[in-house]
């Protein structure tokens, strides 16, 4: 073995480059047992990020179909099963397919003002109850329950009048219909109700009841057992747990200081299942690490079921196997069976199969630290790690903070090679789970309420520092990235601190006012939770909106946009530009078309890495070897 060459951080050559980050990660999500068949979806970067439905034996949708429906903007649920058959969204035309076995899909659906999500199969009425979600007409999108004839020849309207709508789900007999709901300015991780109805001998709804739930309650992920027992996750005692519908209202199932659900950005979120009448397979989080388990039913008793995963986003329980979607440090996002009676793990798609060696890969520390207010904040910490190089005597290396989006989502510790691209160069990175993100319980999530700009910044600020005071950073080299929320992090870092010397915003919010004015239905009212509802968030668009303060911002910043964003539209980051250069800060952009509220394109995810290297270079005062195209600042 060779000793390790020394040069300075950022210098350092990686085999994980840009191009092999873009075209080796093809994500996998949405597991589903169907009979004796696990499907999944399967991004194609060779096809722009079109989804494909897929299983061992290959891909099931043919191309240039792209499963995935736009309800919300950020979608899910666009798939259902059942024998030979999918039903699924087609993401270019809004339509609903059916595909049986090698048969050309054919459209269910006609009118493409009309998105449908969260589709479930009703076999006692040969239909497809669904979201839809109307475009077209004055004022908001009308989401409403729908049931679509599987033959295509119309559908009907079962619930209608509440803002917005969410899993609707069929019990075992076939004879009553379970759902969510929720109105502005609630998002669904604030307050939801859980509803209740028999169908009648027309299919139509009836003897509709509330059953739980109301303000100040979020409640996610009903399901039937097979007994006819309602589910639910409810985060009444602090934690999303998991409870069962009895006369008298909802009963814990296994209470515990951990959490059962996630924030319901997308539909169709699973996070345990039924292995029989007596026993349910869950995956909970405790400190934004999961864990899978054996619930008994009767005792409410828990045991761990040893895994090699550290993150389950999705989980499907059937045929004594447990599907998951999941990662682990070591381990890119897969769908894996594991044997509920043996623990045998199958491995059945990864997002990245060619793994660079485990010599240039950075396993994360979850760590703890104070924050402002005598908070304790959050984060996955990544060493530089290349044993082919050495830092100089003296150095520390520069550190990349990251500011997930969301703003209520979650950092994990899955293995991203995205991540692994700067540390294996000899930066550190610092994954921030600030106060206001999932896997800590309501309180901690709750930090962020009429706090967003405040308490996500100190928390991202306080963990550079505190990195820097233990010497794993240079204090003179920290930048700070984030994509949407988590790009309006970044930018308020920058603009109201004077820590980080550098920052790239990925579609990020630069005017809340303007967010406000451009977004969709589903966060149209978020901002009464994160800052305060009219009139005083008028004095908060000014004070924390970073495009009101590009006067007291003097770092270089790079921005990165999509032009077919829908979430946070262009004007946001060209217009911040606009303000930054006309002060003459050095400021590079990016604009890609096609690209919408994050990238999909293999060559658009190469660019912006190349293109944030270059940039960082030229900041921090270091050549990359294989930056490619040298990014202008102007």
């Amino acid at each position: 073995m060779t000793d390790p060459l020394t040069a300075p951080c950022g210098t350092w050559a990686s085999p994980i480059t840009a191009a092999r980050v873009a075209a080796g990660v093809r994500p996998v999500s949405a597991p589903r047992i169907v009979g004796a068949r696990v499907l999944w979806l399967q991004s194609l970067p060779e096809q722009g990020g079109c989804m494909a439905v897929a299983t061992r034996d290959g891909l099931v949708t043919p191309a240039p179909f792209n499963v995935r429906t736009r309800v919300h903007e950020y979608g899910g649920g666009a798939l259902a099963a059942a024998g030979d058959t999918v039903w699924f969204s087609n993401f270019a035309d809004n339509l609903v397919y059916a595909q049986q076995g090698d048969a050309a899909p054919v459209a269910i659906t006609s009118d493409r003002s009309q998105r449908h999500a969260d589709l479930e199969l009703d076999a006692r009425h040969q239909r497809l109850i669904a979201i839809r979600e109307q475009h077209g007409g004055a004022g908001e999108p009308r989401n409403t329950i729908v049931a679509l004839k599987l033959d295509g020849s119309g559908s009907t309207t079962l619930a209608e009048g509440a803002d917005f709508y969410a899993s609707a789900r069929v019990s075992p007999e076939g004879r009553r219909l379970a759902w969510l709901q929720w109105n502005h300015p609630d998002m669904p991780w604030q307050g939801t109700e859980l509803r209740l109805a028999a169908f009648a001998d027309d299919g139509s709804l009836i003897h509709e009841r509330r059953v739980a739930g109301g303000p100040g309650e979020s409640l996610c992920q009903p399901a039937w057992a097979p007994d006819g027992k309602l589910h639910v996750v409810s985060d009444r005692s602090g934690f999303w747990n998991l409870y069962r519908l009895e006369v008298n209202g909802l009963v814990p199932v296994c209470p515990m200081d951990a959490e059962f659900g996630l924030p319901q950005w997308v539909f169709a979120q699973s996070s345990y299942g039924f292995n029989g009448p007596g026993e349910i397979i869950a995956a909970c989080r405790e400190n934004a690490i999961s864990r899978l388990v054996r619930i008994d039913v009767r005792s409410g008793r828990a045991t761990t079921i040893a895994t090699p995963f550290e993150d389950i986003a999705e989980l499907r329980v059937g045929n004594g196997v447990a599907v998951v979607e999941a990662g682990s440090p070591t381990m890119p996002t897969c769908i894996a069976a594991i044997s509920l009676a043996g623990g045998a793990v199958e491995m059945l798609a990864r997002s990245a199969d060619d793994l660079p060696d485990a010599s240039v890969l950075s396993v994360p520390r979850a760590i703890s630290y104070p924050s402002a207010g005598g908070r304790t904040a959050h984060a996955f910490h990544y060493a530089p790690r290349n044993t082919g190089y050495r830092m100089p005597d003296g150095e520390r290396p520069p550190l990349i903070v990251i500011s997930h989006g969301g703003p209520t989502a979650m950092a994990t510790n899955t293995l991203k090679l995205a991540t692994q691209f700067w540390t294996s160069r000899g930066f550190a990175v610092l994954d921030v789970n600030y106060g206001g993100s999932t896997g800590f319980g309501r309180a901690y999530r709750q930090l962020l309420s009429g706090q967003w700009g405040i308490v996500d910044v100190e928390d991202c600020i306080a963990g550079a520092q505190f990195l820097v005071a233990q010497g794993l950073a240079d204090g003179e080299r920290l930048a700070i990235r984030g994509g949407s929320a988590g790009g309006f992090t970044t930018l308020a870092a920058l603009a109201f601190h004077d820590v980080f010397k550098a920052g790239a915003s990925h579609y990020g919010v630069g005017d809340l006012r303007a967010l406000d004015a451009d977004t969709h239905k589903f966060e149209s009212r978020y901002t009464n939770d994160l800052l305060a509802p009219l009139p005083e968030r008028e004095r908060l668009y000014l004070e924390r909106s970073p495009i009101h303060a590009a006067d007291r911002l003097s770092c270089p910043v790079i921005f990165f946009q999509g032009l077919d964003d829908k979430v946070v539209p262009p004007a946001q980051a060209e217009t911040m530009i606009a303000a930054l250069r006309a002060r003459g800060i050095p400021v590079a952009y990016l604009a890609f078309e096609g690209e919408g509220h994050g990238f999909r394109r293999k060559e658009t995810v190469q660019r912006t890495l190349e293109a944030e290297l270059s940039f960082y270079g030229q900041v921090f005062g270091f050549e990359a070897g294989d930056a490619g195209e040298r990014v202008i600042l102007s």
